[in-house]
């Protein structure tokens, strides 16, 4: 606990005060109520007037009746502080405090404000996300902008606290955390402000930046996040950063010191956001700025924390656009006839190894199947978003040009879109407070629904397509009822059903006997199938056909599972003891038995992998751990090199791991 001197002294009223208590080298901001006291005389330690007298903070003072009770807030409950509908945008009715004593402000950034500016940000986006989650309308307003760079910025503090603390592997590290863990279409693009920036910083190879360093670097990051999207669209995120770099630059020009050049920025930045309804006009219809762009100024308002102390900004509490302006957005059209951003159902994300030279080939086969693309990288390595309709087309579009998507993420955004109108109408006291029926998601010919064991699979297999989701597996098999209610939900003529388990599949082919539908199920008999058949699954052709082709891609899928013995027994491949750690191939039954779970694993794979095997699919089950998981990655990487790896988390029960190999 850090001392301070005390707020009042003898005669005085007592003073009710709130504490925020922010982590690692964050100040420790405290905001107060004044009632009528005399200030503290000035000292080495911090007073809590001095603290809220730091920066341009908005307090109301209120007289206290000499018969009341004294009482502390709650810490669940913030004090009646002025808030302004815009983020960082303080009122002008507010009344700041008087600096009572010198805050240190630096003139050049080294290595450590970095890192610190980086965790700022972090910081504050999660604090933030629910409100500019609120914000977001655009390009699909589906309430995932600041939890996407939230996520996003959580993988670059990952990347950070492994890396060296010079400047070189600093920015380093923000560039490639950036890039793996980018999320979703904001993630990307701050994904490509953040490489941008730190790019910049690393060219000059000096152990410190001064303000026309900054300044420079928020240009590249503003010409790079440009460059990474195939249409720039003016009114969001884009704008924001252009302005406020361009802003920067006159600053130093002028001769600015850092501070001053940052908060040239921030305040363009504001103004620019504040003008994004005028050049979105889905941004007006909803009543709101655009999201990215409130995500972006917490980060000048982190790089002004971290230079000359000023506190960042509180969360702003303000309900966002209601549910029925949100469901205007959704369903919005063009009168021309053209495709709409929002009429694009999922949103598709992958890795892509592709040569270099090849990059903008794929960018403009990708421009004729969707929108809001983005693809950010080098070196080989790209992080790739888009918006279509057409979920095969959009993976097989690198693939003729010698690229190798991996880690591919599918997510349903007119399911996303319906969810978050619920969670409004919900969140205003409406009527829905329950998830949506189908009947308000668009049609699509064909659905989907699958049998998942764990948290982790339903995920997954919603990322990649499937619309209806049924807890089950080994000792939990969902009843014909249980199928049927999920098949019937779907807002589809036409449904498949993918039991993932061998005595799922009897009581799944008795659905469409059942069903007004025409139900067809894909026999597969292990996750890792389902895994192989959804990348075949098309939803706007027939049951028919999506059948066909999902089951020719699952039998063409080894799988294998391990699990521990329950009983001794005999096998063809030894003799089993309870406890033993055994591998099941399908098919062939036990191939492996041993004391250890990586030693059964190492053996199972061993008998599956041949010559012919290019990509392993491994989905972790609740009781892995990610030491054992790295033991056997590497085991494939030194003994099948050529074998790709994907590893997921299906967080299923007794089955640490299934393994699938294609």
């Amino acid at each position: 606990m850090h001392a301070v001197h005390a707020l009042t002294r003898r005669g005085a009223p007592f003073t009710m005060a709130r504490t925020f208590w922010m982590f690692g080298f964050q100040r420790r901001l405290v905001r107060t109520w004044e009632c009528d006291t005399d200030m503290p005389q000035l000292g080495p330690l911090p007073h809590t007037s001095q603290t809220a007298a730091i920066s341009k903070s908005f307090v109301r003072r209120r007289r206290r009746p000499p018969d009341t009770e004294v009482k502390t807030t709650s810490p669940n409950r913030s004090p009646p502080t002025a808030r302004c509908h815009i983020f960082g945008v303080f009122p002008p009715t507010g009344r700041p405090f008087t600096t009572l004593s010198p805050v240190s402000v630096i003139d050049q950034m080294g290595a450590d404000d970095i890192r610190r500016t980086v965790v700022t940000f972090r910081d504050a986006m999660r604090a933030h996300a629910p409100g500019i989650n609120r914000l977001n309308v655009y390009p699909v307003p589906d309430g995932d902008t600041g939890t996407n760079m939230a996520r996003t910025l959580d993988a670059v503090v990952a990347e950070l606290d492994g890396a060296g603390t010079e400047m070189e592997e600093t920015c380093k590290a923000i560039s490639h955390g950036s890039l793996m863990g980018a999320r979703g279409n904001s993630g990307v693009i701050l994904s490509q402000i953040l490489r941008g920036f730190v790019g910049n910083i690393n060219e000059a190879r000096e152990s410190k930046v001064n303000a026309s360093r900054v300044a420079e670097s928020l240009k590249k990051a503003s010409a790079a996040a440009y460059e990474a999207v195939l249409k720039p669209i003016e009114g969001t995120i884009l704008t924001v950063v252009r302005e406020s770099a361009d802003a920067a630059a006159v600053a130093v020009s002028n001769g600015a010191t850092l501070s001053a050049m940052l908060r040239a920025a921030r305040d363009a930045g504001r103004d620019a956001l504040a003008r994004t309804p005028e050049m979105l006009p889905v941004l007006k219809d909803a009543g709101v700025v655009d999201a990215g762009g409130a995500g972006f100024l917490l980060l000048l308002d982190s790089a002004i924390h971290v230079v000359d102390g000023e506190p960042m900004p509180e969360p702003d509490e303000s309900a966002g656009p209601s549910a029925d302006q949100l469901e205007a957005v959704a369903l919005r059209h063009h009168d021309d006839g053209s495709t709409d951003v929002s009429e694009l159902r999922y949103e598709v994300m992958f890795f892509l190894d592709l040569d270099d030279s090849r990059a903008n080939d794929f960018k403009q086969a990708w421009g004729r199947i969707g929108d809001s693309i983005v693809v950010v990288g080098g070196d080989g390595i790209y992080n790739c978003h888009i918006h279509t309709n057409d979920i095969g087309a959009a993976i097989e579009a690198p693939l003729a040009l010698g690229g190798r998507p991996k880690q591919i993420r599918v997510t349903d955004l007119f399911e996303e879109v319906a969810e978050e109108h619920a969670a409004r109408e919900a969140a205003i006291g409406g009527a829905a407070s329950h998830r949506p029926p189908a009947s308000v998601l668009p049609p699509v010919t064909c659905a989907v629904v699958a049998v998942a064991s764990g948290d982790g699979l339903a995920e997954l297999f919603g990322q990649l397509g499937v619309h209806g989701v049924v807890s089950g597996g080994q000792t939990l098999n969902p009843s014909t009822a249980e199928l049927l209610a999920a098949v019937e939900h779907m807002n589809a003529g036409q449904v498949i059903i993918l039991p993932n388990n061998k005595n799922i599949i009897p009581v799944a082919k008795q659905i469409d006997e059942l069903s007004t539908k025409d139900v067809r199920v894909v026999p597969t008999a292990s996750m890792p199938e389902a895994l192989a058949a959804l990348v075949t699954y098309d939803p706007e052709v027939s049951a028919e056909t999506n059948a066909r082709n999902m089951t020719a891609a699952a039998e063409a899928m080894t799988t294998g599972e391990v699990t521990q013995a329950v009983r001794d027994t005999n096998t063809d491949a030894g003799a089993v003891t309870t406890g033993d750690w055994i591998g099941i191939v399908r098919g062939d039954g036990i191939v492996a038995i041993a004391g250890t779970l990586v030693s059964a694993s190492t053996q199972l794979l061993d008998s599956i992998i041949d010559d012919s095997g290019e990509l392993l699919t491994i989905v972790t089950g609740s009781d892995a751990t990610a030491a054992q998981t790295d033991q056997i990655v590497a085991w494939v990487s030194e003994n099948r090199p050529d074998v790709a790896v994907e590893v997921h988390r299906g967080g299923q029960p007794l089955y640490p791991y299934l393994f699938g190999v294609e």
